[in-house]
């Protein structure tokens, strides 16, 4: 396919292009999941319609997503060659939206992002800028370095519930669990993306664990982070002395060892696919145990 090579450009193409680069799904995702860690973890639960027309929470929000929409427009903007052979049905930079256009929606997106998160507090502030830095280095080096992208990603993952935090103190322990919790779910979610993506990060010099390690040590390497990952939010939960918490985890497992079991006999780019939207679901599984949490 040639990028280069765009058909003409319509104003719809503008509006689905751009919707599609920023993941508009995955925004309107982290925006409602940071309000659900504000009204169910944070509280109190019953002053929920304050919350949602709390100003402060808005903003902080808006930032968030501001800054999230930039991160996945600066990682297409790098990945075009890699994404022609991963995803080609995907790539919108360079075909759809020209690449000055990209670069420069990235950099306000920041700037906005950046300037909301000080209207909050300048904690935040500091914050946003410190994943803005990430985001810019994952995208445009470290994603195709081995397990460093994928723990970037999944930090910044962790820190879009730890944020809420700053501002809103109460209730600390129990988002720093959710918080791990996505930590580690995104984390397992990373590396079998790379595993998916094989061939066209091999293709353009990338040194991702499946390529400099193979499948197998990849697969072995997710066990042990899942192992990990289970022991974690366990003694979390004990420490709390929250058993419906535990209780909670629990029934997470029958999920989790479906994930393991799809793991172990994934073979095909196809599997690993699935394996990454049942990644998915185990993350909206625990999000949901909020309610009772």
């Amino acid at each position: 396919m040639n990028v280069s090579a765009r058909p003409k450009i319509t104003t719809w193409d503008y509006v689905t292009g751009s919707a599609r680069l920023v993941r508009m799904t995955n925004l309107v995702i982290v925006a409602l999941t940071q309000y659900l860690t504000r009204i169910l973890l944070i509280g109190p639960r019953h002053e929920w319609k304050s919350i949602v027309t709390d100003i402060d929470m808005f903003v902080l929000s808006l930032s968030t997503v501001c800054i999230a929409a930039a991160g996945y427009i600066i990682n297409d903007y790098f990945d075009v060659k890699i994404d022609i052979v991963n995803k080609p049905e995907r790539v919108v930079v360079g075909r759809y939206l020209k690449r000055r256009w990209a670069m420069g929606a990235h950099q306000v997106l920041n700037v906005v992002g950046a300037i909301l998160g000080l209207v909050v507090s300048p904690y935040v502030f500091i914050i946003n800028v410190f994943s803005i830095t990430l985001l810019w280095f994952y995208s445009e080096r470290y994603k195709r370095l081995p397990f460093i992208g994928n723990f970037i990603v999944s930090l910044l993952t962790g820190l879009t519930l730890l944020i809420l935090t700053v501002h809103y103190p109460a209730n600390r322990h129990l988002v720093f669990i959710y918080a791990v919790f996505s930590f580690f779910i995104s984390l397992i979610r990373e590396v079998v993306k790379d595993m998916e993506d094989i061939r066209g990060d091999e293709a353009h010099g990338c040194r991702t664990l499946p390529i400099i390690w193979g499948i197998r040590r990849t697969k072995t390497f997710l066990y042990s982070v899942i192992v990990v990952f289970v022991l974690t939010l366990f003694v979390m939960a004990r420490a709390l002395q929250n058993n419906l918490l535990t209780l909670l985890f629990l029934l997470l497992l029958i999920p989790i060892a479906l994930l393991v079991l799809r793991l172990y006999q994934a073979d095909t780019r196809r599997d690993f696919k699935d394996i990454s939207s049942l990644c998915k679901i185990v993350m909206l599984l625990g999000l949901i145990t909020m309610i009772w949490a």
